[in-house]
């Protein structure tokens, strides 16, 4: 009879374990183990820094991070095939309008800052541009090098896939001048890259490239471009203090996405994201702070 007991409570107990590990469906507030993280090449890096401290200091939990862009984060997060959507730009009306036929309520945390930064190659003379140079060279308005000081070379055009956020906000920053009105649309001879790293590649080995990368993929193999608003301002370098006094006139904040308000793991992590150990990450991975750190 005890045996019979005891096998009694082994089941019961594993059975507590199995429910304990289970993924609601209904909202409820059953256990998450793990979690999906998916969207933005920009952030993948950071993400991926804070998921692998997170799990150092919870070894139960397990986190997978996926980029694919900021578009396929979202498009994950209404279709229920992931728990948080990292983004570099904020959720558009449609992807709004989507997610509420869906049943999905897109919470927004604002997790940091980044500068966008134009590459060249070492080897290119050219040190500094105006948005209205970078306008036109993204647009084929100009289309050699010798136009903004630098050698008679013809300038390849990088840019980052359309549904990715980089792109977007380069395009609306930089190409329409925040214009909302504006349709202007990067030069059809523009080689679209898949990736952040893709781009950083290019420019690499390529003396003609000129693309755009956020800060984290800046490194000394390649140039990064300062920038003035006009001809008579200042020119600015990608740096962080620039970027946190929003002196740098390509800069934006970085964010994560929950379905609802987040709870179990889900919340350990927007929490950890958000403390100084996560904004110290942050910082270490070349991007912006939100707040000041202790």
């Amino acid at each position: 009879m005890m045996k019979f007991f005891r096998l009694i409570s082994i089941l019961f107990l594993m059975s507590l374990l199995l429910f304990a590990c289970m993924r609601s469906q209904d909202g409820s507030n059953s256990y998450v183990s793990s979690i999906q993280i998916k969207g933005s090449d920009t952030i993948v890096n950071l993400i991926q820094s804070w998921a692998e401290n997170f799990v150092e200091q919870n070894s139960s939990f397990n986190i997978s991070v996926t980029g694919g862009g900021s578009g396929t984060g979202f498009a994950s997060l209404i279709n229920g095939t992931c728990d948080i959507t990292m983004s570099s730009r904020e959720i558009e009306k449609k992807e709004k309008i989507l997610a509420k036929y869906k049943n999905i309520e897109p919470v927004e945390f604002k997790v940091g800052l980044d500068g966008l930064v134009v590459l060249v190659n070492k080897s290119n003379p050219v040190i500094q541009l105006t948005l209205e140079q970078l306008r036109d060279i993204f647009m084929a308005k100009i289309t050699n090098w010798k136009e903004v000081g630098g050698e008679d070379r013809k300038i390849v055009i990088l840019s980052r896939e359309s549904n990715s956020g980089t792109h977007m906000f380069f395009k609306e920053r930089v190409l329409r001048n925040n214009n909302k009105n504006a349709k202007d649309e990067f030069a059809v001879q523009s080689l679209m890259m898949p990736s952040s790293q893709a781009i950083y590649d290019e420019v690499y080995q390529n003396p003609n490239a000129l693309g755009y990368v956020g800060m984290g993929f800046v490194n000394n193999g390649v140039k990064a471009i300062s920038v003035a608003l006009n001809a008579g301002s200042k020119y600015i370098y990608p740096t962080s203090v620039n970027v946190m006094n929003n002196t740098y006139p390509i800069s934006r904040p970085l964010y994560l996405y929950t379905n609802g308000k987040p709870k179990d793991i889900i919340k350990m992590f927007i929490d950890y994201a958000l403390s100084d150990v996560g904004q110290k990450i942050v910082l270490k991975t070349d991007f912006v702070p939100i707040k000041k750190i202790k």
